[in-house]
């Protein structure tokens, strides 16, 4: 096996190893749901709740500059991953999910912009 194989082989592996992680961490959720129970996490004060939407802003940011300068395969690669975001089978389907996937997709699309900037 060449060593190009192996990174694609290893790519795909960690892939996805990511996206089973993705799906078990929902469908605890979907799970306690369906069973007539509430899924517990625990209440965030103000404070957090403005240290996490800062942080999801800076790597919302992070992986826009990535992507703008990622080539066209890894940029195909990132739609192709949010294809993959979709209930599974026998579930339906969830407005966080649903938003997810065009979510990932609208970000390659900003990339986009920084990236025609720069040519």
């Amino acid at each position: 096996m060449s060593n190009a194989e192996s990174n694609d082989s290893d790519r795909l592996r960690l892939r996805l190893k990511a996206l089973s992680r993705w799906e078990n961490e929902g469908g605890a959720l979907e799970a306690a749901a369906a069973s007539g129970g509430q899924a517990t996490s625990p209440q965030l004060t103000n404070a957090e709740l403005v240290q996490l939407h800062v942080r999801v802003i800076a790597l919302e940011n992070l992986v826009i500059a990535l992507l703008a300068g990622a080539s066209d395969r890894e940029r195909a690669l990132a739609r192709e991953m949010a294809v993959y975001i979709s209930p599974r089978p026998g579930f339906t389907p969830h407005q966080l999910t649903l938003r997810a996937s065009a979510e990932m997709s609208r970000l390659v699309d900003r990339a986009g912009v920084f990236r025609d900037a720069r040519q």
